[in-house]
């Protein structure tokens, strides 16, 4: 299955109702061409753009092309709208069409060995928050393993996510979810926010997709020069200091139903978030779900 290319489509759409392509004037499609010219390059790491209007997961559909062999290292997909959008632990990520960025990238860092693939999703979250805080002029930060947060009033609040999958033997697929324009009366939860809500200097998705994908090329190519090494490559301390977790105390809820409960005090080599517990013990966490508490 090739993605059929919606937004360079020529074909009349509806000017009114819920799906027309230009029902909400705050909200213009992206253009695939215009993104084409702007990201793939001779010797660059995106080989190709592809922006389609609707679609379940973007991770899905692009796990599906990588294992038939029907797509190149540097492939992005993008949707206007996911309807069935996952981010960690199978959770739905919901958002109306346009309102946000939805895409996901092929990656194969055959040069690097597969204990450090782990650190993928980490470098994307530095590579996201990073670039957001440039190019929309708002604080940013991250919650360990790579939920983006940014500060909607005097409240913390998550507005963007991340997933890694892997794609056949050498390949990994990162999907990416960033709130945009969304409203407050369209907040899937009042725990989640968007780059407006935040005050964000811009919200046109096109430069702001242009900034976070030119930043996660640089950092995945000095990343993948050094064979993956966090600590050479900058990876590891640039990490530490955007993580909102590191220094208060968290909750990490564990496969097999078990918790630990703890100060986050680092993020060691292997990118696990080390918990200083109430018995003396560190103790690495690398998967699981982490839960700021409130301070006592």
């Amino acid at each position: 299955m090739t993605p059929r290319d919606d937004a360079d489509s020529t074909e009349p759409e509806p000017a009114t109702g819920s799906d027309g392509r230009w029902s909400d004037l705050d909200r213009p499609p992206l253009n695939a061409g215009a993104l084409r010219r702007a990201l793939v390059r001779e010797g660059g790491l995106w080989s190709g753009v592809e922006v389609v209007r609707s679609t379940g997961s973007t991770n899905a559909d692009l796990v599906a092309l990588a294992g038939e062999g029907k797509a190149e290292e540097g492939l992005i997909l993008l949707a206007e709208e996911q309807t069935a959008g996952r981010g960690r632990l199978d959770r739905q990520w919901t958002a109306p069409a346009r309102s946000g960025l939805f895409f996901s990238v092929l990656l194969k860092p055959t040069d690097v060995p597969v204990t450090r693939w782990g650190w993928l999703p980490l470098l994307t979250g530095v590579a996201v928050a990073t670039s957001l805080a440039r190019a929309a002029g708002i604080d940013t930060s991250l919650k360990w393993p790579n939920d983006l947060l940014v500060t909607v009033g005097d409240e913390e609040r998550k507005a963007g996510g991340i997933l890694a999958e892997r794609a056949g033997e050498d390949g990994v697929v990162i999907g990416i979810g960033i709130n945009v324009t969304l409203r407050e009366d369209e907040l899937p939860v009042p725990t989640a926010g968007s780059l407006a809500l935040a005050g964000a200097v811009r919200t046109d998705r096109d430069p702001l997709l242009r900034a976070v994908l030119r930043s996660l090329e640089r950092w995945y190519l000095r990343w993948r020069a050094v064979e993956g090494d966090p600590v050479s490559s900058g990876l590891q301390e640039t990490y530490a200091a955007g993580c909102a977790t590191l220094g208060r105390m968290v909750r990490a809820e564990l496969p097999g139903d078990r918790s630990v409960v703890g100060e986050a005090v680092a993020v060691d080599g292997d990118g696990r978030l080390v918990l200083a517990t109430r018995e003396g013990v560190q103790e690495p966490v690398g998967a699981g779900d982490v839960v700021h508490l409130r301070p006592a």
